[in-house]
C-alpha cells in the first residue's frame, strides 16, 4: 500500500497533506540539508527528540534509503516541498529532481499523522481528518536545544479533544516516542506562547467545541524553524502536512 501511495505522488497524482493516508505505515518528516552541517543537525535532533524523532538517515547523496521503503525516491515521493536560502523560504516545488546534488544528507523524521491511526481505533475523532482540512500548527515560545547553528523554536501540532479523549490519547501516544508519543501541553494556548488557535503557522484552523481542550503534540515541522534561525545558504523540507509515507509499520515503532 504505501509503494503504491508513493507511485500516485511520484506521477503527480497526488499531492494533499497526507493525513489519513496508509494508516498502518508510518509518515516522515523531510530534513535534506549539505552535509557540512549534517553533524550539527543530527546532534540537534539527538537533543530534541520529542520534536525530531529519527525513523532514518541517508549516507550523503543518497536519495533512495532503503530503511525507509522499497523504490523509495526522496527527490519525489513527497507531495510538497519546501526550499531555502540562507534560511528564507523561497519556492515549493511538486518534486527536487533538479535541485539534487551528491553533497546533500537526508533526514526522515517522526510524524504524529503515524499514531492517528491508533487514535481513530479508540474512537478519537481528528477534527482536521472529520474537516479535510491539514493539521494546524503553531510556533511556541519553547526554546530547542542549540546544536551548532541549530536552535529555533518549537513547533507544535493541535488537536481538540474532550477531557476523556485526551487522556486516552496521552496514553496511547506515549507509546510511540519515534512518532513524537505524548503531548507537550494541554490548554491554555497562550501558556505556551500562541495567541490565536484560530490563526495557525502552518496548516489550517479547526472548529474548536465549548467541551472540548487544545492537545498540543511537538512537530516535525520544528527543524523548519531551526533552518530559518541557522540560515543555512541552502535546505529542502517537506511542506507541512505533506509527508513522505514509508513502509515502516506503526506497530513496529511501540515502546509499551
Amino acid at each position: 500500500m504505501p509503494h503504491r501511495f508513493r507511485q500516485l505522488v511520484r506521477h503527480k497524482d497526488f499531492k494533499g497533506p497526507t493525513a489519513g493516508q496508509c494508516g498502518p505505515y508510518a509518515q516522515a518528516n523531510l530534513v535534506i540539508i549539505p552535509s557540512a552541517y549534517a553533524e550539527d543537525f543530527l546532534r540537534f535532533c539527538v537533543r530534541n527528540p520529542k520534536a525530531c524523532p529519527l525513523l532514518g538517515v541517508g549516507e550523503r547523496g543518497q536519495w533512495n534509503v532503503p530503511a525507509l521503503g522499497q523504490d523509495l525516491d526522496l527527490r519525489t515521493d513527497v507531495p510538497g516541498y519546501r526550499v531555502y536560502r540562507d534560511g528564507a523560504l523561497t519556492e515549493q516545488p511538486d518534486d527536487i529532481v533538479a535541485l539534487w546534488n551528491d553533497d546533500l544528507v537526508a533526514f526522515a523524521i517522526g510524524c504524529s499523522f503515524s499514531f492517528e491511526q491508533m487514535l481513530t481505533q479508540e474512537q478519537i475523532g481528528l477534527r482536521h481528518i472529520d474537516e479535510g482540512v491539514n493539521v494546524p500548527m503553531f510556533r511556541t515560545n519553547i526554546a530547542n536545544v542549540q546544536a551548532g547553528p541549530f536552535g529555533g523554536q518549537l513547533v507544535v501540532s493541535m488537536r481538540p479533544m474532550t477531557g476523556a479523549d485526551a487522556i486516552r490519547a496521552v496514553q496511547v501516544t506515549s507509546r510511540f516516542p519515534s512518532v513524537h508519543g505524548a503531548p507537550v501541553h494541554l490548554g491554555s494556548p497562550r501558556a505556551i506562547g500562541i495567541a490565536d488557535l484560530s490563526c495557525p503557522d502552518y496548516g489550517d484552523p479547526v472548529t474548536i467545541h465549548e467541551d472540548e481542550v487544545p492537545v498540543f503534540w511537538a512537530c516535525g515541522v520544528t527543524p523548519q524553524s531551526a533552518i530559518e534561525a541557522a540560515r543555512l545558504p541552502f535546505a529542502i523540507t517537506h511542506r507541512p502536512g505533506h509527508m513522505l509515507v514509508t513502509d515502516i509499520p506503526n506497530a513496529s515503532l511501540a515502546v509499551l
